[in-house]
């Protein structure tokens, strides 16, 4: 993937005129069904971004603590540019569908500390392709306004013929009738990883991006990242 390098013209986070949802802390499953059902409304599933920054973002656990990551790489050259990460308790069970509400807190106080912001966000995770369309990528596009992508390592629903061989090849991921990702071989030979929109962005060049991310290993670099920064914080 080619990233061309447009001109800055003002700050890469959105506007603070802009209004966005806010972040809101369900106590129950069926709240948290309900603010999903609400929000998922929201999503913008097409769009062409040219991002200068790429962040990625994940979560560590172990025990009753968690560590959110957030690392923001130069979309072109993929070099470090910023990172944060916020070490703390999870505030909503564990279940299957709502796992964004476990993780929600850290990452956005994590966007929050970072002093590069970053023009789209690379979760550990999904966007459409969840049982109500409003995965972890869906929630963190909307909440901040910024392009979102998901890349799991294994499909959560649906099901998808095998991609050919090669790097690059990919094949629809299908739920209920509908497509709502696409399994992506990121490595010549090994297994796909499973990548679905999750705001202001097309599932071709969320595939694309993808790709571009993925020059050594099977998962993104802004995984790899992420990933290693929250396994860090938990121990420190």
């Amino acid at each position: 993937m080619d990233v061309p390098r447009p001109a800055a013209s003002g700050p890469p986070w959105p506007s603070p005129d802009v209004p966005r949802p806010p972040l809101e802390e369900p106590r129950t499953v069926a709240e948290a069904e309900a603010i999903q059902d609400r929000l998922r409304g929201l999503v913008v599933t097409e769009g062409a971004p040219v991002p200068r920054t790429v962040a990625g973002l994940d979560v560590a656990y172990a025990g009753d603590r968690l560590a959110g990551a957030v690392v923001v790489l130069d979309a072109a050259t993929l070099a470090p540019l910023d990172e944060a990460t916020v070490v703390d308790t999870p505030r909503f069970p564990y279940v299957p569908g709502l796992f964004a509400f476990r993780e929600l807190p850290a990452l956005v106080t994590a966007l929050d500390k970072l002093t590069t912001r970053p023009d789209l966000l690379v979760a550990d995770g999904y966007g459409l392709a969840h049982p109500r369309r409003f995965g972890l990528a869906c929630h963190l596009g909307v909440l901040t306004g910024l392009p979102a992508v998901g890349v799991g390592k294994t499909p959560f629903v649906g099901t998808a013929a095998e991609p050919g061989p090669e790097r690059g090849d990919r094949s629809d991921l299908v739920h209920e009738g509908e497509v709502v990702g696409r399994a992506l071989r990121t490595r010549t030979g090994v297994k796909p990883v499973y990548v679905s929109v999750g705001h202001l962005i097309g599932i071709e060049e969320a595939c694309a991006l993808v790709l571009h991310l993925t020059p050594r290993y099977r998962l993104p670099e802004t995984t790899r990242r992420a990933d290693h920064l929250s396994r860090l914080a938990l121990r420190g």
